[in-house]
């Protein structure tokens, strides 16, 4: 019987990013091309560059990503799942009492919303965010007040 896998062997399995060609049934969404099959901890390494008091959407991960790896695209399904694991990582370093953790906060959907599957949901993002001083606007999709202001360089 297998075990299922904690979020930090998720994390750190020694898996190296793939570069496959876009799956015919994504190519009307992308380009035909090459796509990135990151992995957590490259996922992890770019969201720790997202400077406190900013942001980056999913779309900025995925394309930064691709360009570092020479792809025309990055894997938006795997780029999720690894974005999910990173923030329940460093979410678990954050209640250790860790110092120097990934702001997994950081990243909003691609439109600027906060996302309910990060650890706490929307209700934890929210207050992650305003800590840093970003204004939230409610309403059935929270979203960050202005985001395009307030978005990272990656």
């Amino acid at each position: 019987m297998r075990t299922r896998q904690t979020w930090r062997e998720k994390m750190l399995r020694p898996e190296k990013p793939k570069i496959v060609d876009v799956p015919p049934r994504m190519q009307g969404q992308w380009s035909p091309g090459r796509m990135l099959i990151a992995t957590p901890l490259l996922i992890d390494g770019l969201v720790r560059r997202i400077p406190k008091g900013r942001v980056a959407t999913v779309a900025q991960v995925m394309q930064r990503l691709a360009r570092d790896h020479k792809c025309d695209s990055a894997c938006p399904m795997t780029t999720g799942i690894f974005l999910r694991i990173v923030s329940e990582n460093a979410e678990l370093d954050r209640l250790e009492g860790r110092k120097r953790i990934t702001p997994w906060w950081r990243v909003l959907k691609t439109d600027g919303a906060l996302n309910e599957k990060y650890p706490g949901g929307v209700a934890l993002q929210t207050a992650l965010l305003k800590a840093e001083g970003l204004s939230i606007e409610s309403g059935k999709r929270p979203r960050v007040r202005d985001f395009e202001r307030q978005l990272a360089r990656l």
